[in-house]
Formats: structure tokens, C-alpha cells, sequence
């Protein structure tokens, strides 16, 4: 068993900073990674969408292509861009989470003197020591606003399309009014299970997530 022989006080002070230091350089590189991961399968969900409706623009040349090629490839993509929000929303509660433990350690560095206090203030720290940009115009357009939203409604709108297509396709041309009417209902129903979702993950996040860092 290894003996870790007692430290004084300033010892301890030592070996807290230095601790405190590289968790905050981890907490900042793991917060990038965050970003990054969301760029990155937002890219990717984007170039799939894109190279579909190109390969559905040569297909729509054959009818008897069409209609199984695009039954395939739409739902093919949907999934992909539902898998893609729900990792998103997760990418976002992370970066939260990091941006909570660096708030903490700029609290105990706001403790280490005056200089100290004034240099990591809270009003020059970032959320959750201060109000988010993104709230000012309320929280409705803040959960509009994030890349999962994006997505969401880009993929949603992919989904009325299929849906407007499979009801033309249904009704048949008697009934052809009723596919956009089909389409634009889906859009709206999707985003808002969609928004409550996202508010829901963000609401466990409040519930049981880390305390706001103290001031």
C-alpha cells in the first residue's frame, strides 16, 4: 500500500490549483469535443439529405423507379436525421454539464484574492453564471434556435413531403388536394413533439443535473 505522507496547508493549496487547472483544461477540450461531434453528424445528415434528393432528381426520369426508389430512401433518411436530433439534444445537455464544472472552478478562483475576484467576475463569465444570449428573446426562440432544432425541422419538412407523396399516391388524383394539406400537418405535429422533447431532456437536465455554481 502506497504512504502518502501528510502535506501543509500551503501544500495542499498547491496541489488543489494544479488539480483545478488541468480539470479545467479536460472540462474545456471535452466542451470543444461537443461541438465538433455535433458539426460533424450534422454534416453528415445534411450530405445524406442532399445526395438523396439529387439521386431522386435523376430517378424521377423513371416512373417505375420512382416510387419505390424515393418509398425507400425518404423513411431511410428520416431515421437517420431522428437518430441525429436525439444525439444532438445529448451533445447539447453535455456541453451544459462542462460549462457547469468550469463555472465552478471560476468560483473558487474568484476566492483566491481581489485581483482574483475582479479578474473572474461573474458578470465576464459565460452561462450558467450569467444569462444566456440565447434567452433575451425568450426560451421558445432559444430552443428554436439550437442545431437539434435545425435539423429536426429540416427532417420534418423530408417527412411531409413522404407524407403528402403517400397520400396523393392513396387518395389518387380525385383527392390530390388533400396531400398538402396531409404534408403541412405532419410538419407541424412532428416539430412540436420534437420541441417538447428537447424541453423535456432539458428539464431532467434542471432536475437533476449539477447546482448552479455559486457567485
Amino acid at each position: 500500500m502506497r504512504y502518502n505522507p501528510p502535506m501543509d496547508e500551503a501544500a495542499q493549496q498547491t496541489a488543489l490549483m494544479t488539480a483545478l487547472t488541468t480539470e479545467h483544461f479536460v472540462l474545456q477540450t471535452a466542451a470543444s469535443s461537443t461541438i465538433s461531434e455535433a458539426s460533424a453528424r450534422s454534416s453528415l445528415y445534411v450530405l445524406s439529405l442532399s445526395s438523396s434528393l439529387v439521386a431522386i432528381g435523376f430517378i424521377s426520369q423513371s416512373r417505375d423507379m420512382f416510387v419505390p426508389f424515393v418509398s425507400t430512401v425518404i423513411p431511410a433518411v428520416f431515421l437517420l436525421g431522428l437518430f441525429t436530433v436525439m444525439r444532438l439534444v445529448d451533445t447539447s445537455l453535455e456541453y451544459m454539464q462542462y460549462l457547469t464544472a468550469i463555472a465552478r472552478i471560476r468560483g473558487y478562483y474568484r476566492s483566491l484574492g481581489p485581483q482574483a475576484a475582479e479578474y473572474f467576475a461573474v458578470k465576464t463569465g459565460r452561462w450558467p453564471e450569467t444569462s444566456g444570449p440565447a434567452l433575451r428573446l425568450g426560451p421558445l426562440l432559444a430552443y428554436l434556435g439550437t442545431t437539434a432544432a435545425m435539423i429536426a425541422v429540416t427532417n420534418n419538412v423530408l417527412a411531409g413531403v413522404g407524407v403528402a407523396m403517400l397520400t396523393k399516391n392513396l387518395m389518387g388524383t380525385d383527392h390530390a388536394w388533400l396531400a398538402i394539406p396531409a404534408g403541412i400537418a405532419c410538419v407541424v405535429l412532428l416539430t412540436l413533439a420534437f420541441l417538447a422533447y428537447q424541453r423535456w431532456r432539458f428539464s431532467q437536465y434542471d432536475a437533476e443535473g449539477p447546482e448552479t455554481p455559486p457567485s
